[in-house]
């Protein structure tokens, strides 16, 4: 169904405690929230690993993802938006859904690639999806990893278009799942560990 002349975007939580519910979002040049069949086989994927987490939604843009990480009851999450006027609407939703008491949901209004520099402790869970055709990922991936911001048995969910050669090993992570949505391919990666690479008897 098309949207209503002047009618506001609309986001709808597909899992959790807030499941169905629905909160608006702000347009933005490159903002593309996170298609529900996507975001469906995202958390499938992460059954087991939500529950208590600590996670980064680093380019949230509508908050998709972070709101259903919220929704299903990670401890923390934290919201990274350069945009002023989407990250006030990021920040209004928190507080329409109940978690805006600053140790749940966190909306940070900064440059993705600033917050990194100057992040502090690990994440069980990093959300990537920056905007296309910017080849941000490598310099992200630097950071995260040099900076160890990613615990030793967490995970990354990126997502990035299909088109683009995209190696992980070079940061030593390995796809555990994938996923190909259109023009989109989605990775969900974790730290390879030095064991695997030893032979079995």
């Amino acid at each position: 169904m098309a949207k209503k002349k002047g009618s506001p975007n609309r986001l709808r939580i597909i899992g959790g405690q807030w499941r169905s519910r629905q909160v608006p979002f702000t347009e933005a040049p490159g903002l593309r929230p996170t298609p529900d069949r996507v975001r469906e086989t995202l958390f499938n994927w992460l059954q087991g690993k939500i529950v208590g987490a600590r996670c980064l939604d680093l380019f949230s843009g509508s908050g998709a993802i972070g709101f259903e990480a919220l929704s299903r009851y990670a401890n923390e999450v934290v919201l990274v938006e350069k945009h002023a006027r989407v990250a006030q609407q990021l920040q209004e939703n928190l507080t329409r859904l109940g978690a805006d008491d600053e140790t749940r949901g966190i909306v940070v209004n900064k440059d993705a690639i600033q917050y990194l520099e100057q992040a502090s402790g690990a994440f069980d869970l990093i959300f990537l999806d920056p905007p296309y055709r910017k080849g941000l990922l490598p310099k992200v991936l630097d950071i995260i990893v040099a900076s160890k911001l990613l615990k030793p048995e967490g995970l990354i969910y990126l997502e990035h278009e299909s088109e683009e050669a995209f190696d992980p090993s070079a940061w030593n992570l390995q796809i555990l799942r994938q996923s190909n949505a259109g023009q989109v391919s989605g990775l969900l990666l974790e730290i390879e560990a030095l064991s695997s690479n030893l032979t079995m008897d």
